[in-house]
């Protein structure tokens, strides 16, 4: 049996004499119909979108998260179901079909596949996904690739009366490709839908020497107040570790309130969270507006 690159057609596999009908069924499975991979094998968001694009004959246009995945967009899971844009409206589960009409210059070849471009991935995955989701994903969009939001909104122009252009505009108006996980678009969104300002993101902190000292994941440079997320590599990793003891001493020396905010802190008491910003803010003279 040949080392085969998967996922693959079986079809072609099998006439390609790259192995028999007895080692397909023994070692492979099925993951959509004629499309198979490794029994066992734990996906990537990429590797399902290039099993969907086989599973349509090579012709489906990869969009929505299987786009962004492409793209090189962050955390998106491999169970996640793949999506194309494909006139078949019976796919198999985990796969999602979109009938939509796509414009001249709305794709690009990756990999040999068809995938919507950033800014027509932005329009679509805006315009499918809640105002949460959808703000998240944009941002992690955009990190990879650095679409703007103007670029998208030239797609919107191209597409008027589509569904979704009043979820897809909510979304914009609350993105920021600075955010560097979805805890912080997250955070970002609970600060701006409680109506403090607009925070800057991965602001760059130096000495008075110019040397980096820290890089804060969102904040106001003004009042020398910023929010960091408490992520698992702060607990996990030695040198983060050693990174955030030399921040706390730094940050304060250089007038800097840096607020650390968790997971649970933002699910469970948010406004706890909320209410040491505030008092933050206030202390620096910002007036407040929440």
């Amino acid at each position: 049996m040949q080392n085969i690159e998967w996922p693959f057609l079986a079809a072609e596999a099998l006439d390609a004499e790259a192995l028999t009908f007895r080692e397909l069924r023994r070692f492979y499975e099925g993951l959509y119909p004629r499309v198979w991979v490794p029994r066992g094998v734990q996906l990537s968001a990429a590797e399902r979108a290039r099993a969907a694009w086989l599973w349509s004959r090579r012709e489906g246009a990869l969009a929505g998260l299987s786009a962004s995945a492409m793209l090189g967009a962050k955390w998106i899971n491999g169970d996640t179901p793949a999506e194309l844009i494909h006139p078949n409206r019976r796919p198999p589960p985990l796969l999602i079909t979109h009938a939509d009409t796509l414009l001249v210059g709305e794709t690009q070849r990756i990999s040999g596949m068809f995938v919507t471009t950033p800014a027509r991935t932005a329009f679509d995955v805006g315009r499918r996904l809640g105002l949460k989701v959808g703000v998240q994903r944009i941002d992690a969009l955009m990190n990879a690739t650095d679409v703007k939001v103007e670029d998208v909104e030239a797609v919107i122009t191209n597409h008027p009366g589509v569904r979704g252009l009043r979820q897809l505009r909510q979304t914009l108006s609350l993105v920021d490709g600075g955010a560097e996980s979805p805890y912080e678009s997250l955070t970002r969104l609970l600060l701006v839908q409680a109506g403090f300002p607009r925070p800057e993101t991965q602001i760059v902190v130096v000495n008075e020497y110019g040397v980096v000292v820290a890089r804060i994941d969102l904040g106001w440079r003004k009042y020398l107040v910023g929010v960091d997320f408490d992520g698992k590599q702060h607990w996990d990793d030695p040198r983060q570790r050693e990174r955030d003891v030399d921040r706390y001493f730094d940050l304060p020396q250089l007038g800097w309130n840096d607020i650390r905010v968790t997971a649970s802190m933002v699910h469970n008491r948010p406004r706890v969270f909320l209410d040491r910003v505030g008092a933050a803010l206030i202390a620096r003279g910002c007036p407040k507006t929440w």
